[in-house]
């Protein structure tokens, strides 16, 4: 993409090479502007949601997500129902807050985890391919 100078009477108005051409009538850069932002958008989605897939991909992780369904949980009820040790059930639960899927919260020494309202939507969302088959922009 070439810029070139904005348009005389122009200069120093801080515009953008982008916002000269077009107020020059000169669109062929905003096509290619356009373009880019499109792909780039595109692939910036595409890398969220795999993180965000690759995160409830580990089957503890899953397990997690199941049991905080049901409402907030601390880690010592968490691991009631996933027998894992505790060190490994932390790096499961710090890899959802991460991928932003678990809020934390303390309650004295305790820390209750909570799935967030959005991730049900979220996770839907990430999918490459709608409910009925009907395939989702990207």
């Amino acid at each position: 993409m070439t810029t070139s100078a904005p348009p005389e009477g122009l200069l120093g108005t801080g515009l953008s090479p982008l916002t000269a051409d077009l107020m020059r009538g000169d669109d062929s850069s905003v096509t290619t502007s356009t373009l880019l932002e499109l792909s780039t958008s595109r692939s910036e989605r595409a890398a969220r949601a795999a993180q965000l897939l690759t995160a409830v991909a580990d089957p503890v992780r899953w397990t997690v997500l199941n049991r905080l369904g049901n409402g907030q949980a601390c880690v010592c009820e968490l691991q009631e129902h996933i027998p894992i040790p505790a060190n490994l059930l932390s790096y499961h639960l710090k890899v959802l807050r991460d991928a932003g899927l678990v809020t934390t919260s303390r309650r004295g020494r305790w820390i209750d985890y909570t799935l967030v309202d959005d991730a049900q939507a979220r996770l839907q969302a990430a999918l490459p391919v709608a409910v009925g088959g009907k395939s989702v922009p990207t």
